[in-house]
């Protein structure tokens, strides 16, 4: 069955009684050559275990496993859980978890596959909750190797960019600390069944094995960026002294432009992921001398 023909989707969504759901943003692709190039792109390992999440009726889940060696598809709607046994069910490399990938314990659904080799995780994610996913998964601190993902084209473009750019921002910056993102290729709503509003695109986030810069404290790393975009029209030394309360705007302008040598009226989106890390080490030292 050609999982990617809409008169076979629409025929397995009835033989199952089944209808899409909004609230799971279930948009299936329609398009054979997308799934394949998606599934190329997961991991240069065929030895690999993939995550992926969101399998829908298992058209992206099938190229996967002919691929490599395990694929863990998690699929938070219990309804096409009967309809990925059947369209799945010669696959003996594919496991299937019913669950809000949100609330597991990925640590323990895939301390197996990283005890065997590496681990990868490809998604079609819902565009209401593309940020939450990225940021659990890189945040989790698990050593996946990849994160291959189709979303929005703008959210795409706002995880891809260059410091300075108007699509770079706070999350493009704290993804820099983690990883490095690559665009793939856009995917026109055309290719999706329901046809959403806006088209989409898959990037490739590469994991860093070590991370280039290690801040002395993450919460204020963290902080000193959140800071930065919060007003985006903000100079640099306003924006941080509106968050960074203990400590005074000359202070601040001090140590952007004496210690982190940057002009005083730089804004926060001039600043790429190892800049930021610089200047949140001055202040979480200006800080401590004052505690």
């Amino acid at each position: 069955m050609n999982l990617c023909d809409i008169k076979s989707i629409k025929q397995l969504m009835a033989m199952f009684s089944l209808n899409f759901r909004k609230e799971f943003g279930q948009n299936f692709l329609t398009d054979n050559m997308v799934v394949e190039d998606i599934a190329d792109a997961c991991s240069s390992d065929e030895n690999a275990a993939i995550l992926e999440i969101g399998p829908g009726a298992g058209s992206l889940t099938k190229e996967l496993a002919l691929r490599y060696r395990k694929v863990i598809a998690v699929e938070i709607d219990n309804g096409l859980i009967p309809l990925l046994k059947y369209t799945l069910g010669d696959f003996k490399n594919v496991t299937l978890v019913n669950a809000d990938v949100m609330k597991l314990n990925l640590g323990d659904l895939l301390s197996d596959s990283f005890a065997e080799g590496s681990v990868s995780v490809c998604a079609n994610l819902p565009y209401y909750i593309t940020t939450p996913i990225m940021m659990s998964l890189l945040e989790s601190g698990l050593p996946f190797d990849s994160i291959t993902v189709m979303i929005q084209q703008e959210v795409a473009d706002r995880l891809c960019a260059s410091a300075g750019s108007k699509a770079y921002g706070a999350i493009t910056a704290v993804l820099n600390y983690y990883g490095t993102a690559e665009r793939l290729f856009t995917v026109t709503s055309d290719k999706f069944l329901p046809e959403p509003k806006v088209d989409s695109a898959v990037i490739k986030i590469t994991l860093h094995k070590q991370k280039p810069y290690v801040p002395l404290d993450e919460a204020t790393f963290f902080r000193t960026i959140r800071a930065a975009f919060e007003q985006r029209r903000k100079t640099l030394p306003n924006a941080l002294s509106a968050v960074f309360g203990e400590l005074s705007k000359e202070t601040i302008t001090k140590i952007i432009t004496e210690k982190c040598s940057l002009p005083a009226d730089i804004r926060g989106e001039r600043l790429d992921t190892a800049q930021f890390a610089a200047l949140s080490d001055e202040l979480f030292r200006e800080i401590k001398k004052n505690v």
